[in-house]
């Protein structure tokens, strides 16, 4: 029982780690458009961020698929950036949170991002010889923090909004622009080319 818990705590720290806050930033352009009577939608949307890297973890654990990792450090901030774009151009419109593209980009960044952290989770994992048990574990304590950062989002927008009474569209535009002026330097930083 305690190795659940080593690796639970992995995976619940890797998402809440400050230094490594492009999961954190990835949720927060997640989140911001919803409100907790979108509960369903988010839950899916986080459960597929999870998915992604796991799924991506698996096939790199098993040395089913290996990808440079300056492409993967360009790849994370840049679906960050994209997520975030959605956001401003759809912001306060009707209907255009449909679940495609939110589902798409989602499950393509935990993809994205677990081929990121494989290395380091390969090393970790080495001498076990179940290495799947190790990355469910891993995998529930991602989604655990995630619906930690997804709480916060969701609480702290809504407080703002009824403390300082600013609507939902204005609250997602900077919220998101934000984002964008942070991951911008990052995309230049780890261009690959």
């Amino acid at each position: 029982m305690s190795q659940f818990w080593l690796y639970y705590k992995l995976g619940l720290y890797h998402v809440l780690d400050i230094n490594a806050y492009d999961i954190i930033l990835f949720l927060v352009v997640l989140t911001v458009p919803y409100t907790f009577s979108h509960w369903k939608r988010i839950l899916w949307l986080v459960t597929l961020f999870t998915l992604g890297h796991t799924l991506s973890l698996v096939m790199a654990v098993y040395g089913l698929v290996r990808v440079s990792s300056a492409l993967v450090e360009f790849l994370i901030p840049l679906t960050i950036l994209v997520t975030a774009l959605f956001n401003v151009f759809t912001a306060g419109k009707k209907g255009n949170r449909t679940y495609g593209p939110a589902f798409f980009v989602t499950l393509f960044f935990g993809l994205v991002h677990g081929l990121g952290f494989s290395s380091y989770f390969k090393g970790i994992i080495a001498g076990e010889e179940n290495k799947l048990l190790p990355l469910l574990e891993f995998a529930l304590g991602i989604e655990t923090a995630q619906v930690i950062v997804v709480l916060a989002v969701l609480i702290l927008g809504g407080m703002l909004s009824a403390v300082f009474r600013f609507n939902r569209k204005d609250w997602v535009m900077v919220i998101s622009a934000v984002v964008v002026g942070m991951v911008l330097p990052v995309i230049i930083e780890n261009y690959p080319y």
